[in-house]
């Protein structure tokens, strides 16, 4: 088995530990305020990259970390982990299915391995470059290319209020222009279904590497295009 197929093994082994301990969701949230009073993480957004970190450094010593609520560790082996704990927070905090975990690895290539798992939808997206991308076992490809008019596209909108503004105005642009828009709440899970053909196409601004890392190599390797 190559390297990165390993990789891709760990990833889902770890994704699935990570899903499972969330699907217990608490009667009571705390919630812990980033950026602004609409960006936040919940206790279980940092037991979930808890459990994704002490997992990695215990099996994984030398690579590096990159988490979104603050893990980070230089690599010395050439791999460094992407890891989203609860992408689509608010979906979770509501109790919305759509959430997922998103754990991606990438070397000096790129983005190599992504694993996304959504378990209150029973989804589990994952790939590794070169060999191809998979939804609960099975093959997956993107939707052949079709008109704008006949597509359905995902998109997402940002915690700060004024980027809010712009992308509004680029909605009621794009909304007559199109079959329909979806708006689901998790950029991660989204991306992924754009590669298993749920979505002929998604687009967001202002994500961060932790959000679409794992989705690209899943997207990319179902025949998708990701730009930037």
């Amino acid at each position: 088995m190559s390297e990165l197929l390993q990789l891709l093994e760990l990833a889902e082994q770890i994704a699935r530990e990570a899903g499972t301990l969330l699907m217990n969701r608490p009667e009571d949230f705390v919630l812990d305020h980033k950026s602004n009073k609409l960006d936040f993480a919940t206790q279980m957004d940092h037991k979930s990259e808890a459990l994704i970190i002490e997992r990695i450094r215990t099996l994984r010593p030398s690579d590096g970390l990159l988490g979104e609520e603050g893990a980070a560790r230089e690599s010395e082996s050439g791999y460094t982990w992407v890891i989203d704990p609860i992408d689509g927070t608010v979906n979770y905090l509501y109790g919305v299915p759509g959430w997922c975990v998103s754990i991606a690895v990438k070397d000096n290539d790129g983005y190599a391995v992504g694993v996304v798992y959504s378990p209150a939808t029973h989804s589990l997206w994952k790939a590794a470059r070169g060999h191809g991308a998979f939804l609960n076992g099975h093959p997956i490809h993107c939707n052949d290319p079709v008109s704008l008019d006949r597509a359905l596209v995902g998109t997402g909108f940002a915690y700060d209020t004024k980027r809010r503004i712009n992308q509004a105005e680029l909605v009621s642009k794009l909304l007559p222009k199109i079959r329909d828009l979806r708006r689901l709440g998790a950029c991660a899970a989204d991306i992924s279904m754009v590669g298993s053909g749920s979505l002929d196409a998604f687009l967001e601004a202002g994500v961060n590497e932790w959000d679409y890392a794992a989705a690209l190599v899943i997207a990319t390797e179902a025949g998708g295009k990701v730009t930037r």
